[in-house]
């Protein structure tokens, strides 16, 4: 059995030495990792279940005309990463000063009433409604960071982010391929109580399992002993660069996906199997990111997390180009896993890079401007995407993102050399 940890520590010279709150939960960190990434995937698959079936529960509740389903489907999809990157500042801020396991409860319990609730919804309003509610209580991924961000040895914190990357991934992969054949079984409404059942089992099993010390008289304070990080030695304008960056990873993936579809049908694919190859080119991105999500986040670990980020912004930037150039639907799949292979490495290193930039008090504050700057870019990007396809060229949405990396990689390389004098 894990022994309560201690608290303090008696050196020779009589002065008592409080641990961190890191040190405290260093025997809990494995077991509440593993808590994580099986509540991460879960409610990802749960949310993004509904994907294949969303426009055909948008038309039970009275939609008729296709240009109207296509675009409530789309904010009724949308509302939820609005909602998540309104409130994830405010669940970070509470996080420092409650406990992260309180806030992995809360998303859990929160998000499986909504998601059942949806299954009932009489209408248009109520699903964007229960949509948005479930971003603004929701978000048991961005609170997972939050945990493993705070708990994991530094040495291990980008190996430990990145596998919880891969949890999320492997959520979002299966998510529309359950979401595909469930409701031929209990139906589009009963789907939904099932992805609340399942959110459910990963409340019960955080309530249960997860383990936290935390002591709220000393962790929710600003300390003078924060393992060498002070806020007069922040550099907060790496933590805007950092944030800015996520943005625009999430901006230059999302902007893209929208489109897929449409892209594929230029190049040569007929109507009957333009839905399933846009599907296998969606699926092989999340499925290049979880072959190296944990690899790299273990690089990261030995190299230097900025060194991880420059470099992977670089090349998702070159495996961004030749996309615009394929002829084969094929092709843009080959060049879609390479590029998720490269995308893989970069959010849990800038994680890793703004959780050891801010000191123990701040820690979960930060990281929740950092997914509201993460669910920020999924919303601007297919409103980017959509409007550069539609004035210019698709194949012009790929030489914009690959541009839009490319500066990033820029203010990474000049942030990091300012760092250093």
């Amino acid at each position: 059995m894990n022994q309560p940890a201690t608290r303090s520590l008696m050196p020779p010279d009589g002065h008592v030495q409080r641990l961190s709150y890191a040190e405290r939960n260093a025997p809990y960190w494995r077991r509440n990792l593993f808590v994580c990434v099986f509540g991460s995937s879960t409610t990802l698959l749960s949310l993004s279940m509904l994907l294949p079936f969303l426009p055909l529960y948008v038309q039970q509740l009275g939609v008729s005309t296709p240009s109207a389903v296509v675009q409530w489907s789309g904010v009724a999809f949308g509302a939820t990463f609005f909602g998540t990157a309104i409130t994830a500042p405010l669940w970070g801020r509470l996080a420092d000063r409650y406990g992260r396991k309180p806030m992995l409860v809360r998303a859990a319990v929160g998000m499986a009433v909504v998601m059942s609730l949806i299954g009932v919804a009489h209408n248009l309003t109520e699903l964007v409604v229960l949509r948005l509610i479930a971003g603004l209580i929701g978000g048991y991924a961005s609170a997972s960071i939050v945990m493993v961000g705070t708990q994991v040895p530094r040495e291990r914190s980008g190996w430990a982010l990145g596998v919880l990357s891969t949890g999320a991934l492997a959520g979002n992969l299966v998510g529309p391929l359950v979401g595909g054949f469930l409701p031929t079984w209990v139906g589009i409404r009963g789907t939904f109580f099932v992805g609340g059942a399942i959110i459910a089992v990963a409340a019960l099993l955080t309530i249960v399992v997860v383990r936290e010390d935390f002591d709220r008289s000393t962790d929710a304070k600003k300390r003078t002993d924060t393992g060498g990080v002070s806020p007069s030695t922040i550099n907060r304008g790496g933590i805007l660069v950092l944030l800015v960056t996520a943005m625009m990873v999430l901006l230059a993936n999302m902007s893209i996906e929208p489109i897929i579809t449409v892209y594929i049908g230029q190049l040569g694919v007929s109507g009957d199997h333009v839905a399933r190859m846009a599907g296998i080119v969606m699926a092989a991105s999340a499925f290049g990111s979880m072959l190296t999500a944990a690899r790299l986040g273990a690089l990261a670990d030995r190299v230097g997390s900025s060194k991880v980020i420059i470099g992977c912004l670089v090349a998702t930037g070159a495996v961004l180009v030749p996309q615009a150039f394929v002829t084969q639907w094929w092709q843009l799949a080959m060049l879609r896993g390479l590029m998720g292979m490269t995308l893989a490495g970069l959010l849990p290193s800038i994680a890793k890079e703004v959780r050891h930039a801010v000191a123990d008090h701040n820690s979960g504050k930060t990281l929740g401007y950092l997914q509201s700057a993460q669910f920020s870019g999924q919303v601007i990007g297919p409103l980017i995407g959509g409007q550069i396809g539609a004035h210019f060229s698709l194949r012009a949405v790929f030489f914009v993102t690959a541009s839009l990396l490319l500066v990033c990689a820029g203010l990474n390389r000049w942030a990091r050399a300012k760092q250093a004098r």
